[in-house]
């Protein structure tokens, strides 16, 4: 059918026409799941998705954070065992979820999800509490502090004004930046990579290992099943790697907790935690709080960016700048559950790159937020129930989007050397260093760098020269060793 529409866009067209023409009720209405393209069907599978592959926040993040007295610093608190303190804090991780899902379902509409930071938390517990002895109730009220600052700077649009700032490069590097970063969080856990003290990462034992072997056919099962093109692939991967894992060990085949793990009991007064943060802002040590401070709004503004960009280019979400429209909404969810948390008791919260694999599954509304929210608050059951699925199964997920996220490469300009240069700089720093905001850092110090070079800083806005300069003066106050020597 030459010079008009093919077969495949009349069909496309009779079917968006009786699908506009058939009234939406409920949520279907509320979130606009007919305009986004999408249904009640796909936005729940999404949402489980998501859930399946960030749940793993629910043990991680109490594990992280609770102390124990004279072996690992953290939250310790008197009367209380480090087990109590775990389920207090896997109570408290799930209701900041929780908070800054339904922010971001009902307000923002947008299909991320939130919990408490991995990197973060490890920062609040092993450097603010245990490198600078500063007390945990202070170190919550600068999470509290950081998040009012963030409602404030975003409600004034602040945030979203430096977000744009983001050299174009650095925009579209993002993705990829976030799916080599995936990767290797994903294999790592999968045991197909590991450390090696030469050469930092090798190959796993993958034929000797139970978790790398099981990871792996679990793997390839869910790579079949995407080309495949059936619906909730990943989901079924995890499940069926997961039900592997547990009929291999009832089996006999390998000791017991080698593929499992136990799910432990349950502490519900939280008390202790809640408001805690109040008595921080006591005795205070003006420079050294400024100081925790300024770290944990850097990388978590950072952070939360990058992720925002990255899992919006996937979705195709992103206007031809590169911009996510009103992403002020979506960071106001992140800031509200910032705050929330650190008033319950939890370190800062953050949207979760894990976001991509709900919005690979199709979730494209605040629905995929909502389902996520609600299967966090389903854990209170059993605290923590995400522990039923094994770290390997969840984590085959990330693999299969980081795959998927490497075709937003091709959105660099890659024979222009202005751009060529910042967004390798933010592709290779970003899984190198583990972090989203370190990538983007060297993104954008690097940009006015070569545009100078070539002749072109002129075509530098003066926003950008500043965010350079503020990203120079965050590395040289946290690899100087300033942060070890305040307390």
């Amino acid at each position: 059918m030459s010079g008009g529409a093919s077969t495949d866009d009349v069909i496309a067209s009779e079917e968006t026409e009786h699908r506009e023409g058939v009234p939406e009720s409920g949520f279907a209405s509320y979130f606009g799941l007919a305009e986004h393209g999408t249904d009640v069907r796909t936005e729940i599978i999404a949402g489980i998705t998501t859930f399946l592959t960030m749940s793993y926040i629910v043990v991680v993040n109490p594990a992280i954070m609770a102390g124990i007295p004279g072996s690992k610093p953290g939250i310790i608190i008197d009367g209380y065992t480090p087990g109590e303190v775990q389920q207090m804090l896997a109570v408290v991780t799930v209701l900041a979820a929780a908070i800054a899902i339904f922010v971001m379902a009902f307000y923002a509409n947008r299909p991320f999800a939130q919990a408490p930071g991995l990197g973060l938390n490890a920062f609040f517990a092993f450097t603010v509490i245990g490198a600078l002895g500063i007390p945990w109730q202070t170190a919550l009220a600068a999470v509290v502090t950081e998040g009012v600052l963030f409602i404030g700077l975003t409600a004034v649009g602040a945030r979203k004004y430096i977000i744009h700032l983001f050299p174009e490069p650095v925009k579209f590097a993002v993705g990829t930046g976030i799916g080599l970063f995936l990767a290797i969080i994903g294999l790592e856990e999968m045991q197909v990579v590991v450390g090696d003290p030469v050469t930092l990462v090798t190959l796993g034992s993958i034929a000797s290992s139970p978790v790398a072997l099981v990871s792996v056919l679990g793997l390839f099962l869910t790579l079949m099943l995407y080309a495949r093109g059936i619906k909730g692939s990943i989901i079924l991967g995890i499940i069926a790697t997961t039900v592997a894992g547990y009929a291999i060990e009832v089996a006999g085949l390998v000791k017991s907790g080698t593929l499992t793990q136990e799910i432990p009991s349950a502490q519900y007064d939280i008390t202790p935690l809640v408001g805690a943060f109040i008595q921080g802002f006591q005795n205070l040590d003006a420079f050294a709080f400024a100081l925790i401070v300024f770290t944990f709004f850097f990388v978590d503004f950072f952070d939360t960016a990058g992720t925002l960009t990255g899992v919006s280019q996937v979705a195709g979400f992103l206007d031809d700048d590169g911009n996510l429209p009103e992403i002020e909404k979506p960071l106001m969810a992140d800031a509200i559950g910032t705050t929330a948390g650190g008033m319950l008791g939890t370190s800062t919260v953050t949207t979760y790159i894990e976001s991509a694999t709900g919005v690979e599954e199709g979730g494209r509304t605040g629905m995929t937020a909502l389902v996520v929210g609600l299967l966090f608050l389903g854990a209170l059951v059993i605290v923590p129930l995400a522990a039923a699925i094994p770290l390997y199964a969840s984590h085959i997920a990330l693999v299969v989007v980081a795959l998927l996220m490497m075709q937003n490469v091709t959105d660099i300009k890659w024979d222009d050397l202005s751009h060529a240069i910042p967004a390798g700089m933010t592709i290779l720093i970003m899984p190198l260093t583990f972090s989203i905001a370190y990538g983007i850092a060297a993104g954008i110090i690097t940009y006015p760098a070569i545009k100078t070079a070539q002749g072109e800083w002129r075509d530098v806005h003066a926003g950008q020269w500043a965010l350079a300069a503020a990203f120079v003066l965050y590395f040289a106050v946290r690899t100087s060793g300033v942060m070890q020597t305040v307390a």
